[in-house]
C-alpha cells in the first residue's frame, strides 16, 4: 500500500499515516498524531504517573493521568545555563521575526518535540488533543462511528460497522461507499483533503451521502458520534479440528478477558492447540500482558523485569486471580489452559507483545514461529503536564525471564549503547568475557554494542540478547514479485472489487474467481492503464485469485468473512499449523554433553 491508502487495523483507531501492507486495512474515522512512535501504557503504582513500554504506533495509557506529574528536582547547574542560552534565541526570535510569535507552537510544539526526538524515538509530547485521544484509547474506545473505511483518492467504501455503533444503527455496512461528507464531494478532493475531511468529521455530527452496492443513486444519512469500543482480539476461528486460532492487535486494559473469551469460545481447556498471532501487534500495557501471560504460564512465574536510574528494580509475575479480583489490574482470570501452544511473530511485533512472546518461550511454553521482532526493550514514563498536556519520556530498561535484553541498539540515539542483560544474568565465562572486552571486531562501527551472551529457557534451550526474540522456527513471509507488489500496493484489487460488486450485488459467501473474472480483473487494468506482462500474469494467477477473492468478500459479506480467507491462505499460518505434531520436541534443549542438561532456577 502507498500513499492512496491507509491501513488500520481496530474499530475506532486513529489515522496514523501511510503503512504498507500486502492486503488493504481498516482505516477509522478518528484523531490523530502521524509524527509519534509510541503504542504501549502500563501502570507504576509509586508514582502518579504512568510507565509504558514503547513500540510503533499510537501512544496508549494506562489510566487517567493526574494534571501534574511530582515536582521535579531542581536542574543542574550545567542543565541552567544551556536553559539560559534558550531563553537568549527565543528572546530575539520575539523581537525580531518577520510575524509575531506563539509561544506554545515555539516551545512546545517546536523546541520540546524537538529535544525528546534528539534523545530517542520513543519520547514525546502530546498537546491537549493527542493526551485526549491517549486516554480514549487506554479504555480501550475512541469516539467515532464506528466505522471501518477503505480510503484512496476519490473514494471512500465502508469496509465494517460495529454492531450498535452510530454507523451500524444508520444501516450502513460492507460494500456502502460515501460520495458526500457534510456536503463536499469525494471525488473533487485529493487524498491529503480527504483525510483532513474526514478527521474533521469524527466528533460531531455529520451528513453522508452514500450509495448502496447496485445502487446508482447516493441516500443521506445524519449519524452522531459515540464512544465507539476497540476490540483487540479481531480474529477467531478453527484452523482445524482441536486447532484454534487468534489474533491479538495489541495489549489494553480488557484484551486478557477478552483473548479467555475467544479461548472459551474455541473451545477452551479442550483445544488440542492454539495458534496465538501476534504479527503486527505494537504492544500495550504491561498489566494487560502479564494478564495475557498469565492465561498460559503458571502462577508465579516471572514475566519481566524492569531496571531504572531513578526506580528501584520491580520484578512482575504471573498471578492466580479470579477476574473479579479488585488487585488485579490485568483483569484476567486464573490460568488454565495448558494445551499447546504456537505463537507467530514478525518483525512489527513490539515491545509488550514481546514481553508475552518471549515469557512463553523462555518457560518453554509455547513455540515461537515467524521472522525475528522489532527489538524494543525499553520503558517509557507518561506524565501529565499542565494545560491538560503530557509527555512520554524514556525511563528505563526492562528485561526477560532469563535476564536478557531483547533492546536492539539504535546508532545516534541515546540507545545506541544497551545492557544485555540484568546484573548477574546470562552465562558467560571469564575467558569469553575477556575476548569480547580485547577484541574490537566486537563492536560495531561507531557504536557500542551489547557483549554476546548466551541466555536459556527452563529447559535449558539457548537464548541470545540484543535486537528482538529469534523465532524457535523461522518463517518467511509471502514474498511477492515487483508486479504483484505493486498492484497491491496501489490499492488496486479493492478498487475492482468495489466496480464488480457494482455490477454483481449478491456474491455467495463462498465464491471463488474463476477465469471470468480473472479476464473481469485483467479488462479492469487495461482501463486503469496497467499493463499485466504475461511473464507475471500466468505465475501469479493463485495469488491474483486470492486478492481478488478476499477483497469482494470484504465488501460482500465484512471483514470477519474476509479475515478467514486471508488466514486459511496466509503460508506463515499453514506452516505453523503443521507443528502442532513436532512441537514437544522442538521445545527439547539439545543436549551438547550426553547425559547433562543445562536448566535455569526453577524460581524463575
Amino acid at each position: 500500500m502507498c500513499r492512496s491508502q491507509i491501513v488500520l487495523r481496530r474499530l475506532g483507531v486513529a489515522l496514523d499515516g501511510p503503512v504498507g501492507c500486502a492486503r488493504l486495512r481498516p482505516f477509522a474515522l478518528n484523531p490523530s498524531w502521524p509524527s509519534l512512535t509510541l503504542k504501549e501504557a502500563f501502570q507504576h503504582s509509586a508514582r502518579p504517573f504512568r510507565w509504558i513500554l514503547s513500540g510503533s504506533g499510537a501512544l496508549l495509557l494506562a489510566a487517567t493521568l493526574t494534571a501534574q506529574a511530582q515536582a521535579p528536582a531542581a536542574p543542574s547547574v550545567d542543565a541552567t545555563e544551556e536553559a539560559s542560552k534558550f531563553a537568549q534565541v527565543y528572546g530575539v526570535l520575539d523581537e525580531n521575526y518577520m510575524d509575531t510569535v506563539k509561544p506554545d507552537q515555539a516551545i512546545l510544539e517546536g523546541a520540546v518535540r524537538g529535544m525528546l526526538s534528539a534523545l530517542d524515538p520513543f519520547s514525546a509530547f502530546f498537546n491537549r488533543d493527542q493526551f485526549d485521544l491517549l486516554q480514549q484509547q487506554a479504555r480501550g474506545e475512541a469516539l467515532g462511528f464506528g466505522s471501518v473505511l477503505y480510503v484512496q483518492t476519490g473514494k471512500v467504501v465502508v469496509l465494517q460497522t460495529a454492531e450498535g455503533s452510530p454507523a451500524w444503527r444508520a444501516g450502513l455496512g460492507p460494500g456502502d461507499e460515501i460520495v458526500q461528507v457534510n456536503g463536499t464531494r469525494i471525488n473533487r478532493l485529493d487524498f491529503n483533503s480527504l483525510i483532513e475531511l474526514l478527521q474533521r468529521s469524527r466528533s460531531q455530527r455529520v451528513r453522508l451521502g452514500v450509495i448502496h452496492p447496485g445502487k446508482l443513486v447516493a441516500q443521506d444519512f445524519a449519524l452522531d458520534p459515540a464512544e465507539v469500543a476497540l476490540p483487540t482480539v479481531d480474529k477467531t476461528l478453527m484452523l482445524a479440528p482441536g486447532i484454534g486460532y487468534i489474533h491479538c492487535t495489541g495489549f489494553e486494559q480488557k484484551t486478557a478477558q477478552e483473548l479467555a473469551d475467544a479461548v472459551a469460545r474455541l473451545g477452551g481447556p479442550s483445544l488440542k492447540g492454539l495458534l496465538l498471532d501476534l504479527r503486527d501487534n505494537h504492544g500495550g500495557m504491561v498489566d494487560s500482558a502479564i494478564g495475557v501471560a498469565g492465561l498460559f504460564l503458571k502462577p508465579d512465574q516471572l514475566v519481566l523485569t524492569v531496571r531504572s536510574r531513578a526506580q528501584p528494580e520491580k520484578s512482575y509475575r504471573t498471578v492466580a486471580r479470579g477476574p473479579a479480583d479488585p488487585q488485579d489490574h490485568a483483569g484476567s482470570p486464573p490460568s488454565e489452559f495448558d494445551f499447546p501452544m504456537i505463537v507467530l511473530v514478525n518483525e512489527n511485533t513490539a515491545s509488550a507483545a514481546e514481553v508475552v512472546a518471549s515469557a512463553l518461550q523462555e518457560h518453554d511454553r509455547a513455540l515461537i514461529v515467524g521472522e525475528p521482532t522489532f527489538g524494543k526493550g525499553v520503558v517509557e514514563s507518561v506524565m501529565g503536564l499542565s494545560e491538560k498536556t503530557g509527555l512520554a519520556l524514556t525511563t528505563a530498561q526492562y528485561f526477560t525471564p532469563s535476564g536478557r535484553s531483547i533492546q536492539r541498539p539504535l546508532p545516534g540515539t541515546a540507545l545506541a549503547e544497551v545492557d544485555a542483560a540484568t546484573v548477574g544474568k546470562g552465562d558467560q565465562t571469564q575467558a569469553h568475557l575477556g575476548q569480547q572486552l580485547a577484541d574490537p571486531r566486537s563492536r560495531n562501527a561507531g557504536t557500542t554494542t551489547a557483549l554476546a551472551r548466551v541466555f536459556h529457557t527452563d529447559d535449558g534451550r539457548p537464548v541470545t540478547a540484543g535486537g528482538g526474540i529469534t523465532p524457535d522456527v523461522v518463517v518467511p513471509a509471502r514474498s511477492l514479485d515487483p508486479w504483484a507488489a505493486f498492484l497491491s500496493q496501489r490499492g488496486v484489487f479493492t478498487t475492482f472489487a468495489s466496480d464488480y460488486l457494482t455490477l454483481h450485488s449478491r456474491v455467495d459467501p463462498n465464491f471463488e474467481p474463476d477465469s471470468k473474472v480473472l479476464e473481469n480483473f485483467r479488462e479492469f487494468l487495461t482501463r486503469e492503464r496497467m499493463r499485466a506482462p504475461e511473464e507475471y500474469w500466468s505465475k501469479d494467477q493463485d495469488y491474483l485469485k486470492l486478492r481478488i477473492k478476499t477483497e469482494i468478500i470484504t465488501l460482500a459479506h465484512g471483514l470477519d468473512a474476509a479475515n478467514e480467507v486471508e488466514v486459511r491462505n496466509d503460508p506463515q499460518v499453514q506452516k505453523a499449523a503443521t507443528l502442532f505434531p513436532k512441537i514437544s520436541s522442538l521445545l527439547t534443549a539439545p543436549e551438547v554433553n550426553p547425559g547433562t542438561r543445562h536448566k535455569r532456577c526453577a524460581s524463575k
